[in-house]
């Protein structure tokens, strides 16, 4: 791990943290310590698109119906308070958590940690340099929580990419201690099968369990074979994280085969991907209930045991859904969200080719009681406005805005923005605000946009995939009442109970 604080204070800050990492030599292999970020792990390189669609692009900037290359757009109800750009961490900015006064900013090269006492000046704490996609980041107490989701060569901070095919190839969770907020220390590291493309905390005052969802086996990988149709569960001891371990492995989708029992896919679906994992798990501990959003399929499950969680129900959409995502509950538990990642997060689906049911948001109500509770489907949501065909833009990640009596969320849509909306009635949700930017280029599609969108104590922040972090308020009649809610920690997977 390399500590960047300050471009100008760089090589005195690598010394002192080199030093600082001969005391976890015990635990983590050893780090030489010029690590620099690791071109393994970069955005998709653009894509063309055909001189017609450059033509149509340029229209419809010059026309006025979509926003020219890099212009801000917003509802009257929101304000755009803040954007820091990226510094040393160059690689996609990705998830974001919370504590107190500060948020944490994932990154594919590291994570980044800001002071937000003050929204509109956010102050860059410390940036901490570890490569491996997608650092899908989360906090509990004095432990902060780190994906990766690309084969390396070792569980160090400098390792770089190396073949999945290769047994000594590591893929995980990592663990850091924020205690000291400017010094991050890194104190564990946990292989798990397949790697942990996301993950999701379901803290207990002793320990942290942590669920890991990692997808897309291959016979040929020797720690990521088919069947693989279940999470991977680790016990983190909150007073010695380094004894962090896989304790289970829970099967969601049981059956026979090579491939266990989720949705096959195409050519049986076409369009759709097939299940070999979860990629996305949203748990609401005060019900004792969980979401996953897995490739093919949408499920429901109770996590009273949190070591074996157990599936209530099961949904497909092999017509509009192509890749489940992710999910978020409303604060009742009678209606979840789940989001359809069309085209992966790097296609242009927000245009009138697509339409307005794929790549979209499904909104589902709860019925039932207990075991015998059902998913039922609803209706679609997808933001009003076309985007450019060089822009990619589909449903990514959002939180709920916490409004008692009301459901309404904030949600990234890549180069579609953030979107706020409200699905009360959840076979008409309507969007309520919108926060817009124009294409990063109008000949290419080049990937970019805001990954995550959450609220906050009062604002909206985003981690924009390409370009920086960004700082929203909304002033509308409808959400004000959530200023009065503050939380002292969040973590959008791991949803709160804001009025228990």
């Amino acid at each position: 791990m390399i500590l960047l604080n300050d471009r100008r204070t760089r090589r005195r800050r690598v010394g002192v943290v080199a030093a600082a990492g001969g005391l976890l030599a015990a635990l983590l292999t050893a780090a030489p310590a010029g690590a620099t970020p690791d071109p393994g792990d970069a955005p998709p390189a653009p894509k063309k698109v055909s001189k017609s669609a450059q033509a149509e692009v340029r229209e419809a900037i010059q026309s006025g119906e979509i926003p020219g290359q890099d212009e801000i757009v917003h509802s009257g109800n929101i304000q755009h308070l803040a954007h820091v750009p990226k510094d040393v961490l160059q690689g996609t900015n990705s998830d974001l958590a919370f504590q107190g006064r500060y948020a944490f900013a994932g990154n594919y090269d590291g994570f980044r940690i800001f002071d937000i006492s003050n929204p509109k000046v956010p102050k860059t704490v410390a940036q901490v340099l570890c490569p491996g996609s997608q650092n899908d980041i989360s906090v509990s107490g004095n432990l902060l929580f780190l994906s990766t989701d690309s084969s390396r060569s070792d569980s160090s901070c400098s390792s770089t990419t190396q073949p999945a095919t290769e047994k000594s190839s590591w893929e995980g969770m990592k663990v850091f201690d924020i205690s000291d907020k400017r010094n991050p220390r890194y104190v564990a590291a946990v292989e798990t099968a397949c790697g942990s493309h996301t993950h999701t905390l379901v803290p207990e005052r002793r320990s942290v369990y942590v669920y890991v969802s990692s997808y897309s086996p291959n016979a040929a990988y020797p720690d990521c074979r088919p069947p693989h149709d279940g999470i991977s569960v680790i016990k983190v001891p909150r007073s010695a994280p380094e004894k962090a371990k896989v304790v289970g492995f829970p099967v969601l989708f049981p059956g026979e085969g090579p491939d266990g029992g989720g949705n096959p896919g195409g050519p049986t679906n076409p369009g759709v991907s097939k299940t070999t994992g979860c990629h996305d798990i949203t748990v609401l501990p005060s019900k004792d209930l969980a979401a996953g959003a897995c490739m093919g399929d949408g499920i429901l499950f109770s996590i009273k045991d949190p070591e074996r969680p157990k599936v209530i129900d099961r949904v497909q959409d092999n017509v509009n859904f192509a890749f489940w995502h992710s999910a978020t509950f409303n604060q009742k538990a009678n209606k979840v969200v789940f989001t359809d990642e069309l085209g992966g997060g790097g296609a242009a689906t927000c245009n009138a080719e697509i339409g307005p049911d794929r790549g979209a948001d499904g909104i589902y109500d709860v019925i039932g009681k207990g075991d015998k509770r059902k998913l039922v489907f609803r209706s679609y949501f997808k933001i009003p406005r076309h985007q450019a065909d060089t822009e990619n833009c589909v449903a990514h990640n959002g939180s709920l805005i916490p409004v008692k009596g009301k459901d309404i969320m904030v949600q990234a849509w890549y180069q579609g923005g953030v979107s706020v909306w409200d699905f009360t009635d959840s076979a008409r949700p309507k969007e309520i605000a919108y926060f817009d930017r124009g294409p990063l280029t109008t000949d290419t599609i080049k990937s970019g946009g805001s990954w995550s969108a959450y609220y906050y104590n009062g604002y909206i922040y985003s981690n924009e995939y390409a370009r920086g972090f960004d700082v929203l308020k909304i002033k509308d009649r409808r959400t004000d009442p959530a200023r009065w809610v503050h939380q002292r920690e969040l973590n959008v997977q791991t949803q709160p109970d804001y009025f228990g």
